[in-house]
């Protein structure tokens, strides 16, 4: 990927239309206005910077969080244009900062290869934020813009002198949008950077947190080869890590991946450095291509009979941790988002690219590759195994009647976007949520004490449990093979249990049944956890429901509430139909948490330490989160 031309100038910028849509459409521009979507403005402005190091015109990248509630992101590459654009009359600068869909287009001098179109949603984060802040370094020269609520403050104008290049962005989101948090994670934004780092060659990246102090670089020679590394740090690998890179129809492809004598399903794609989770034409075709090579050599080996069936897509990735990343000169995406690619010549190029080579490493390991393939065996056989078990324990339900559960207390609305389910610890608490519901949105399904641990129950076990088997049928999806996101029939499913040790264990264990077997609810962003009041505190006629221990500590200081009228909630059933009603299921008034994924792999690493036997990770995990934990019931 050589070195583009240096000619990017204002004609290099091309508009499309306004701004005014992003504010109230948020969503469609940044997944959301919570958490994920604050830090989508992150990734926004760092993802400009990474097409100049991917461009070759940059090589250090550093991010900044202000004591102020600021984001700042500066690069050494080239520049904003910053002379006046001939279709807006206004500089470049501005143009790119308030206008939609102005982009420095391919093959204009611009980018070969971008993070899609170079500085295209800068404009988004300026509209999202309350204030935004620009410096241009080029010719000797340091310029400044600034915009309050996205509106221009004054014209450009040169504020110093500078003997280098870059680009400085800074921002302050607008509390506005984002009602639940305007403050950056800083472990997300380092999880994020690291990632860049191995995807980006020769690439410095930094972060410096005011608030904390804190600080972290990120170099990597190894790129995504080391990347792999990382991911399987907790690992037991088989052999060497396989690599290749190659460019192919214009299109370069980078493969790493490793097999695990643990299950590690991992794979993790890229397109131009940005995250593509929902896959993709490249991703498809790296599982076809991985299928095809394996059961290939399988065969050529006399592993594989003539009269066995191929292995599947299924088998071959059941214990592989992988990063795939391609780099395309005009990416085709479904989603503004960014999260999946349709580019139709990228399957092709990943195809020819990974399977020759694969080939070639499995015929050159041969002990590696024997004990791949014991691996992949050994997935087709659970896997074959597991569709017996759960074909006839559904054949015996459906003989059995697939009717809803007796205890599933269900709403009228046969509206999936307006229906909501309430998974609700013990028959105490379900009779005070059917009592005070509202009948036409609100289902409520009682859960008999802990559900069965899924993290490591035989799939037979899993199918067989009453609780379990309950709570597949009320929501009218299926699971594995059958599975059908689009006869969900609630798009909110709240998980409700008591604010205590019990009630937190079983809430875990119905998170991990939903990672590992309703995985596409979660995705789908249909999973909640309610958030019952830890307290009721009373004074006179006047009574205040709080849900932390500062809020309460704040409640009694400003009152002068003695300890006596304070009554603590430890169950959801302490309450009488009325106050959980008011406190926890109120539209108006109930607060919840959204459950997302924003790391799988974390995610994934986390379910095997809290919800396996072994003791001493789970023991670390504890420890070392110790300090973090609030509310501790003992």
């Amino acid at each position: 990927m050589g070195a583009e031309s240096q000619n990017y100038w204002a004609e290099s910028i091309q508009v499309l239309e306004g701004l005014e849509p992003v504010r109230k459409r948020p969503g469609m521009y940044i997944w959301s206005t919570d958490e994920r979507g604050l830090h989508h403005l992150v990734w926004e402005i760092v993802d400009n910077s990474i097409d100049e190091a991917m461009a070759w015109h940059c090589d250090t990248i550093i991010v900044t969080l202000g004591n102020d509630g600021s984001c700042m992101v500066e690069d050494n590459g080239r520049w904003i244009p910053t002379a006046t654009h001939p279709k807006t009359g206004k500089s470049s600068l501005e143009t790119i900062l308030t206008v939609l869909h102005a982009w420095g287009k391919f093959g204009w001098g611009g980018y070969k290869v971008s993070g899609w179109l170079h500085w295209v949603w800068s404009s988004v984060v300026n509209a999202l934020s309350t204030r935004m802040e620009a410096i241009v370094e080029r010719e000797g020269k340091k310029f400044f813009l600034a915009f309050e609520k996205w509106i221009t403050q004054g014209d450009i104008e040169v504020i110093g002198k500078s003997n280098r290049t870059g680009t400085i962005i800074k921002f302050w989101p607008d509390s506005e949008i984002f009602k639940i948090t305007t403050t950056f994670d800083y472990t997300t934004i380092v999880n994020r950077l690291r990632q860049q780092a191995y995807l980006t060659k020769w690439i410095t990246l930094k972060i410096h947190d005011e608030r904390s102090g804190q600080r972290y670089k990120f170099y990597f020679e190894g790129w995504i080869k080391s990347y792999v590394n990382f991911l399987n740090k907790n690992e037991e690998p088989i052999g060497e890590i396989f690599y290749v890179e190659k460019e192919k129809n214009d299109i370069f492809v980078e493969v790493s991946m490793q097999y695990n004598k643990e299950y590690s399903n991992n794979i993790i794609s890229f397109v131009n450095n940005i995250h593509t989770p929902e896959w993709g034409s490249h991703m498809v075709w790296f599982r076809t291509a991985l299928t095809r090579t394996i059961n290939k050599y399988a065969r050529d080996k006399g592993i594989l009979k003539e009269k066995d069936q191929n292995l599947t897509n299924e088998d071959v990735v059941e214990w592989i941790t992988a990063v795939i990343s391609i780099k395309v000169v005009d990416p085709q995406f479904e989603w503004q988002t960014k999260s999946k690619l349709w580019t139709p010549e990228a399957r092709w190029a990943v195809d020819s690219v990974f399977s020759e080579k694969f080939l070639e490493f499995l015929e050159e390991n041969p002990s590696a590759a024997k004990a791949i393939i014991e691996k992949v065996f050994l997935a087709a056989k659970a896997r074959l195994a597991a569709r017996a078990a759960r074909d006839t324990i559904i054949r015996k339900w459906a003989l059995e009647g697939m009717t809803l559960p007796g205890k599933l207390a269900d709403c009228s609305s046969r509206k999936p976007e307006n229906s909501e389910l309430y998974i609700v610890e013990g028959d105490s608490a379900g009779g005070s949520a059917k009592q005070w519901r509202n009948r036409e949105t609100q289902a409520i399904l009682p859960l008999r004490g802990k559900i069965l641990n899924t993290e490591q129950a035989r799939i037979d076990r899993i199918f067989w449990n009453q609780e379990i088997k309950n709570l597949i049928i009320a929501l009218g999806t299926s699971v594995g093979e059958t599975f059908d996101v689009s006869k969900l029939r609630y798009h909110r499913i709240v998980i409700m249990t008591d604010a205590d040790v019990d009630g937190a264990h079983i809430r875990t264990l119905l998170l991990t049944f939903f990672f590992r077997y309703l995985r596409w609810v979660v995705d789908g962003w249909y999973l909640y956890i309610a958030q019952p009041p830890l307290y009721k505190l009373s004074k006179w006629k006047q009574s205040w429901y709080v849900y932390s221990d500062e809020e309460k500590e704040r409640i009694i200081r400003e009152y002068g509430i003695v300890w006596e009228n304070i009554q603590r909630y430890k169950g959801l059933g302490e309450m009488n139909p009325e106050q959980l009603w008011e406190t926890t299921m109120d539209p108006s008034v109930r607060k919840m948490y959204k459950v997302t994924i924003g790391d799988a792999q974390k995610a994934d690493e986390i379910f095997k330490i809290l919800m396996w036997d072994e003791v001493a990770p789970r023991r670390r995990f504890i420890q070392t989160r110790a300090k973090q934990v609030k509310n501790l019931d003992v």
